[in-house]
């Protein structure tokens, strides 16, 4: 297993879209497990392929999960996942992100949506997510898309995050670590 890098913000990798996968294969399936590892050790729910430099439609998630219960585990590995429904009622989550460390604002999504995806096999799946789940899957398909939580919040708000983070940038606060990303805590 390999534990990758995770971009953090500013960086304009974030903002890149990503690809569609043509076939799961041996090597998407190595990817999703490394990106599965990297979330559990960064403390994260959900991470997008986008996140640690892979420009491809790849997400893993598990909002069920703690550190102190491994039996807890119920991964999630979506390729190519797309949105084909969302509800009409939105609910606010206050969201963080692994590429935005220690930063936290609330964002109001649908509370539950309809995805279709693909497999580890390659066969389409649909997974109908509420609460959580369905804000996690919502957070990781804005990243492949280029967008992150920060743009669904305040212009001032935004900036004073961004700004905290170059600052820690240059400090050199981010270097050499993985970082925890929750869609709320990740």
């Amino acid at each position: 297993m390999a534990i990758y890098p995770i971009i953090i913000a500013p960086d304009p990798v974030l903002k890149q879209k990503s690809v569609p996968v043509e076939r799961v294969d041996d090597e998407v399936r190595a990817t999703l497990s490394n990106m599965l590892e990297t979330m559990y050790r960064s403390g994260g729910i959900g991470l997008a392929a986008v996140q640690v430099g892979i420009l491809r439609r790849l997400i893993v998630a598990d909002v069920h999960w703690r550190d102190e219960d491994p039996d807890s585990r119920q991964p999630l590995k979506l390729v190519n996942a797309e949105i084909l429904w969302n509800a009409e009622e939105d609910a606010p989550y206050n969201e963080g992100c692994l590429s935005f460390p220690d930063q936290y604002s609330e964002v109001i999504r649908p509370n539950e949506v309809k995805v279709a995806y693909l497999d580890e096999q390659g066969a389409r799946q649909e997974l109908h997510a509420t609460g959580l789940l369905a804000t996690c899957i919502q957070h990781e398909i804005d990243h492949m898309n280029g967008i992150t939580f920060v743009d669904h919040i305040s212009r001032t708000r935004r900036e004073i995050i961004l700004n905290k983070l170059r600052k820690a940038k240059r400090h050199g606060d981010f270097d050499g670590h993985v970082h925890g990303e929750h869609c709320n805590h990740g």
